[in-house]
């Protein structure tokens, strides 16, 4: 094959993959689209109640009035600092805690069964003790965020570092390399795909954790907007926080797909 019909191959190749692209992002579009004007159509038809399910033009409506005096960016941003730094400190302690899992096996063989345990257990259940503990703050709420995503995240995390290539491990060995040498050579490169891909996982279960811990101590917030406005019946603001909800944890993960795409 001449490099001239490789180049045409190439292009084809590529030409292809961009159709395929625009294709799928068209039919999103799409979809989308269609959802929203079968949901406003019924709405109008009133074959759904629009007090109860509302509609696409009164979430709107709600968005704007709320945008007008700013108050709606107060509460995305709240949830948003809360879900930023939770994301944080899961990914710094699950990964120095998965190391030291990795670096000790006894340590590993004491504590599993119990991050197993508080894995486990339903985290909605620790918000009111962690309220008492911590008290009626943005910390609670911190707190709560990080244990809905830190103990499955240091297991992932933990697994993935015990299947790194054993040859590769004995070849750092029989140079005279120590566990250091296979931690910053070996393990910790290799292991650059499943420490993303446990992010991607983590960011979409600390803005759980932070709507959990929203819903029982919050001033402020889109967790706070949801149980405030199913007490007074704002069914377009309820709606509109868990549409607003849907949009933010779909950014970050894009946000976190779009870094692994370039630094990977």
């Amino acid at each position: 094959m001449t490099e001239r019909e490789d180049s045409l191959f190439q292009q084809e190749f590529l030409e292809k993959e961009r159709y395929h692209k625009t294709k799928v992002c068209i039919c999103r579009v799409m979809l989308l689209v269609l959802l929203l004007a079968l949901w406003e159509l019924c709405a109008s038809l009133q074959i759904i109640d629009a007090f109860i399910f509302s509609s696409p033009t009164r979430i709107w409506s709600c968005f704007v009035k709320m945008a007008g005096d700013g108050t709606i960016f107060l509460h995305i941003g709240v949830t948003l600092w809360e879900t930023l730094i939770s994301f944080l400190l899961v990914v710094t302690v699950g990964v120095t805690a998965a190391v030291a899992l990795w670096a000790s096996r006894s340590l590993a063989e004491i504590l599993e069964p119990y991050l197993v345990m508080l894995n486990s257990l339903p985290k909605s259940a620790l918000a009111p003790l962690l309220i008492v503990w911590l008290g009626n703050n943005m910390k609670t709420i911190i707190v709560a965020a990080v244990s809905v995503a830190v103990f499955g995240s240091i297991l992932t995390l933990h697994t993935g570092f015990a299947q790194t290539d054993p040859d590769k491990i004995r070849l750092i060995r029989s140079l005279g390399g120590g566990k250091r040498d296979i931690l910053f050579k070996v393990l910790i490169p290799s292991s650059v795909p499943l420490i993303v891909s446990n992010m991607k996982v983590n960011v979409g279960l600390c803005l759980v954790g932070v709507i959990i811990g929203e819903f029982l101590s919050a001033k402020a917030g889109l967790g706070y907007l949801i149980i405030y406005a199913s007490q007074v019946f704002k069914m377009d603001l309820l709606v509109m926080s868990i549409v607003i909800l849907s949009i933010l944890s779909m950014a970050l993960y894009q946000v976190i797909a779009e870094a692994e795409k370039r630094f990977l």
